[in-house]
């Protein structure tokens, strides 16, 4: 037939330089189609709730699409792989791997972070997914699916962070007859097997769906796998300091809170950092890109989050710096225990640029009596007997020996009382202190009353394009008659008014249209 080949006449005859054929789908029009499900995929996750559950081999673009969807339940016989082990054994000429869990088994996508979570059957999948689901909202747009909670949010947080290393999911979930932030039994860990330095998850606040990210404070390991095609590798065991982001867990924290966020989440943020790690090591393996990826994630956040530093916890430096609500003050806002720290540089770090030694030297003789007469003494037979000279200088040296320690904890403690929660309340960067033990009750109400604000914002912002969300949020306190810093009463008064608010919501829009009606005339009388 015409159209299956392309060829020239040749003094011998014809010869082909292209064939067509006849079938559809044997070539690159495949790759066309891969092409277009890919880009439809990447789409979908901005656009919707996606999910992926591989319960099977996923080869080539099949592997890349469940990535495309971002989350992903793995079950443990169902490799993700670009090429089979066979075909790359004849690539490299020898029999180097034998099994397709080598390349896209759960030992590589858990620690990798492209699994979410590993399950054992289909079974426990599919309930991993219903799991899932109920986080998500009903719709796009929807507010969180809250549900009744038989969890009281006005019981106190049982379990309480200790000075010392200690599970940071105890924080979350609860450890033995301790009680966690969440409900009871609520709170669920994803990503565990990559950047163990962050633990990410979902839980329920009161009901409320929230994403989780809080921070380990133990040493941790990352295992970087040996390469089987190159026989000098070995495996790699890399320690991580607790309350240090890494490149590994920068990244984690960024992808948690893009995730949170198509989901339509409120986020806690259990902030506890000292800082990035900056060693040459990390700082070749991308530190600077991923942190940045965290303040991107956050700028572009449409749903509250909340920043809350646990007791004993601390915020430093550069990992301050990226979670700072200023980076999005429409949705974020940043609270702290009373037992917890913020600033630049802890105190002893404070002391060794501030206080250096010599100028605790000078306090000490500006305030010590007995130094003060060692000095007269000093002065007094300097240059006239070296021997008695030599003797009270060692006396001066062995006082100012003696002191250093005293010196040295008085000005520690005096710099650890300027990262106290009073100093940061007092400079505007926390809106307020809340004790751990009542924390619950108190993001509870904060959680429920930013998801009707913001319900009743987003409706006004919708019937008249022309206001933002600041001159949206003037309308609603003007309409208020109780605190407008009070939580519980701002929730009183969205569910005694709730016929005042809809009125409210039709009164904007119908002078939004009537608004543009006299617009669109004055237009046409100008034509």
């Amino acid at each position: 037939p015409e159209g299956i080949v392309n060829a020239h006449e040749v003094p011998e005859g014809w010869a082909i330089d292209d064939i067509i054929g006849t079938d559809e789908g044997i070539g690159v029009e495949n790759l066309q189609g891969s092409g277009m499900i890919a880009g439809e995929t990447s789409r979908a996750y901005d656009e919707i709730f996606t999910l992926s559950y591989v319960t099977g081999r996923s080869v080539g673009i099949g592997a890349y699409l469940v990535r495309l969807g971002q989350r992903i339940i793995q079950m443990k016989q169902g490799p993700m792989i670009l090429t089979g082990f066979s075909a790359l054994n004849k690539l490299l000429g020898k029999e180097v791997y034998n099994s397709q869990d080598q390349l896209g088994g759960p030992q590589i996508m858990f620690p990798n972070g492209v699994s979410h979570e590993i399950v054992d059957d289909d079974q426990e999948g599919v309930a991993s997914i219903l799991q899932w689901l109920s986080f998500v909202p009903e719709t796009v747009d929807a507010v969180p699916a809250a549900r009744l909670s038989a969890d009281p949010v006005t019981r106190d947080v049982e379990f309480r962070p200790t000075p010392t290393p200690y599970d940071p999911r105890f924080m979350l979930a609860g450890s033995g007859d301790e009680k966690g932030f969440f409900d009871d039994g609520s709170f669920k860990e994803y990503l565990a097997g990559w950047g163990k330095s962050v633990v990410v998850g979902r839980g329920r606040l009161g009901g409320i769906p929230m994403g989780a990210i809080a921070v380990e404070t133990r040493l941790v390991e990352q295992v970087v796998p040996a390469d089987p095609a190159d026989p000098n590798s070995r495996e790699a065991i890399l320690p991580q300091a607790g309350q240090v982001l890494f490149p590994d867990s920068s990244y984690k924290t960024a992808q948690a809170i893009r995730d949170f966020g198509k989901e339509g989440l409120p986020v806690m943020i259990f902030a506890n950092w000292r800082g990035f790690s900056g060693g040459s090591r990390d700082m070749a393996g991308e530190i600077l890109k991923f942190g940045a990826m965290i303040v991107d994630a956050l700028r572009e956040y449409e749903h509250p989050v909340y920043i809350y530093l646990p007791p004993h916890g601390e915020l430093r430096g550069g990992s301050w710096v990226v979670v700072d609500p200023t980076i999005n003050e429409e949705k974020m806002s940043m609270y702290a225990d009373p037992d917890s720290r913020g600033g630049i540089l802890e105190p002893a770090g404070i002391i060794e640029v501030k206080f250096r030694p010599q100028d605790q030297v000078k306090t000490m003789h500006r305030l010590d009596a007995q130094l003060q007469l060692l000095d007269s003494e000093l002065e007094g037979v300097d240059g006239l007997d070296a021997d008695a000279a030599a003797s009270i200088k060692e006396q001066i040296a062995a006082r100012e020996n003696e002191l250093k320690g005293v010196y040295t904890q008085v000005a520690t403690e005096f710099a650890d009382l300027h990262d106290k929660t009073g100093r940061m309340k007092a400079k505007g960067v926390i809106k307020q202190a809340v004790p751990w033990n009542r924390s619950r009750e108190f993001f509870f109400n904060l959680a429920q009353r930013r998801i009707l604000e913001d319900e009743f914002v987003s409706s006004i912002k919708k019937a008249d394009s022309s206001i933002d969300t600041t001159a949206a949020t003037e309308i609603l306190a003007g309409m208020m008659d109780v605190d407008y810093d009070d939580n519980e009463a701002v929730i009183g008064f969205f569910s005694a008014n709730e016929s005042d608010l809809d009125a409210k919501v039709a009164e904007v829009k119908k002078a939004a249209v009537a608004a543009q009606i006299d617009a669109l005339q004055k237009e046409l009388d100008q034509l």
